[in-house]
């Protein structure tokens, strides 16, 4: 058997190369896939933000918080006490005697309405109530009937007292406030309060500066307003706003409408419609 070089002289011979070693140290490493990318935040789902709005708090009701607590223990207190007292003393008491009672409170309190009126410049209804203060006192025997409004004499009654005076010359009411024993009220409009319960015990004395008369008169008159004024509580507990917040609308109007009429302007309306429910 001929071997290649044999069979063919002029072949080339084949050069055999060998690859030189390679040392462990130069061994080529091979990187690692790189890992796959999180996905972008923009790219990935979105969870819904979730909104709370505040409901904004009334300029004339900074201590609305405060408000609303004490409305919420004078409320559970009424439906629980007062109302039931209330409207037994409604339903128990015979209504020429209620109805004396009440002429008689109305007239204990005409001489501090005929004082604002002074104090306003009002002189000829200063001296209407006057009037209305002497008859109701005499032949209206101690003012237990209102003899004053009817025929001859015709002198109504009418709402006075020093925290109208202050809201005549232009105090602001202030911040709204909702009281124990007081109810809905302002800064200004308690403090002319206190003003006119204090006037016949400081002015006068006896017996209005006495225990035995100071607190049944308070008893009877809070039943009495409070007999007086459920039809319109009714009327806002049932209407489509919060009790609270219809509460304190139509207290504030009624005030600015009687300080208005006051003033000689027109009253504004009774109760707010389109107020905020807040």
């Amino acid at each position: 058997m001929l071997t290649a070089m044999q069979a063919n002289p002029e072949a080339v011979p084949v050069q055999t190369v060998s690859a030189p070693p390679v040392s462990a140290t130069e061994v080529p490493t091979v990187a690692p896939a790189p890992m796959p990318a999180p996905p972008s935040p923009a790219t990935g789902p979105v969870p819904e933000d979730i909104v709370v709005t505040a409901q904004p708090t009334p300029k004339e009701d900074p201590l609305k918080r405060a408000n609303e607590v004490s409305f919420e223990v004078v409320e559970a207190v009424d439906e629980a006490v007062v109302a039931p007292v209330a409207m037994a003393y409604k339903d128990g008491l015979p209504n020429p005697i209620r109805k004396g009672l009440h002429n008689f409170l109305f007239n204990i309190g005409e001489p501090v309405v005929a004082v604002n009126f002074l104090l306003q410049l009002k002189p000829g209804k200063a001296i209407e109530t006057v009037g209305r203060f002497a008859i109701n006192s005499t032949i209206g025997v101690a003012g237990l009937f209102d003899v004053a409004k009817k025929k001859p004499f015709h002198l109504p009654h009418r709402v006075n007292g020093f925290a109208y005076t202050m809201g005549y010359y232009g105090v602001k009411q202030g911040a709204y406030l909702y009281l124990p024993l007081i109810g809905a009220t302002t800064v200004r409009d308690v403090t002319g309060r206190l003003m006119d319960l204090a006037f016949l015990p400081t002015f006068v004395g006896a017996p209005f500066n006495n225990f035995y008369y100071t607190i049944p008169s308070g008893v009877i008159y809070a039943l009495d307003d409070r007999v007086a004024f459920d039809d319109k509580w009714q009327e806002l507990k049932n209407s489509d706003r919060p009790p609270y917040a219809a509460l304190r609308d139509y207290y504030l109007a009624k005030r600015q409408a009687e300080i208005d009429e006051l003033r000689g302007k027109k009253p504004a309306v009774e109760t707010p419609v389109t107020s905020p429910q807040n």
